[in-house]
C-alpha cells in the first residue's frame, strides 16, 4: 500500500502523518508511507487545500485530520 501525506510541515500535517501512521500500525498492515512537502508536488496532486492523504493515488482526505479510526476505515477501503 502507497500512503502520502501532503502538507507543508503544518501543525495539522504533523497530526495527519502521527494518525495515519498509527492506524497502519494497529491494522498491522504493510505500507510505504511518504510525507510530501513540496508545494510543487502537492499541487500535482490537485490539492489546494492541506493536509491530504492519498492511499494508492487516491484522494481520501484534503483540508482536516481525521481520527485514527476514520483513517483506518479508509485504509480498510
Amino acid at each position: 500500500m502507497e500512503i502520502k501525506v501532503l502538507g507543508t510541515g503544518c501543525k495539522k500535517c504533523s497530526q495527519l502523518a502521527e494518525a495515519t501512521l498509527k492506524a497502519v500500525e494497529e491494522l498491522n498492515i504493510v505500507a510505504n508511507i511518504e510525507k510530501v512537502e513540496d508545494i510543487q508536488r502537492i499541487m500535482e496532486y490537485g490539492v489546494m487545500t492541506t493536509p491530504a492523504l492519498i492511499v494508492n493515488n487516491e484522494i481520501k482526505v484534503k483540508g482536516k485530520v481525521p481520527s485514527v479510526n476514520e483513517i483506518k476505515e479508509l485504509l480498510k477501503q
